[in-house]
C-alpha cells in the first residue's frame, strides 16, 4: 500500500469521524435546548404557582376577616334580640 493511499484512507477515517461528530454535536444541542425548554417551562409553572398561593393566602385572610365580621353581627344581633325581649316582657 502506498503512502497517498494511507493518507487517503485516513482523510476517509477523518471525514467519517467529523461526520459522526457533526451528528454528535447536533443531538447534543438539541438535548440542551429541550432541557432549556424544560426549565423554562417548569421556572413559569413555578412563578404561576407562587401566585396562585399569593392569592390563596389573600383569600384565607378574606374569609377570617369575614368570619370575624359574621361573629360581630351576630353579637350584635343577640343583643338586639335581648333588648327587644326586654322590652316586650
Amino acid at each position: 500500500m502506498s503512502a497517498l493511499q494511507k493518507l487517503q484512507e485516513k482523510i476517509e477515517e477523518w471525514k467519517r469521524d467529523h461526520e459522526a461528530l457533526k451528528a454528535q454535536n447536533a443531538e447534543l444541542a438539541n438535548q440542551l435546548s429541550s432541557a432549556a425548554g424544560a426549565q423554562e417551562a417548569q421556572e413559569s409553572l413555578r412563578t404561576e404557582l407562587d401566585s396562585k398561593n399569593a392569592l390563596c393566602l389573600s383569600h384565607e385572610e378574606t374569609i377570617a376577616s369575614l368570619k370575624q365580621e359574621l361573629k360581630e353581627k351576630d353579637d350584635e344581633i343577640e343583643k338586639i334580640i335581648a333588648q327587644v325581649e326586654a322590652l316586650l316582657a
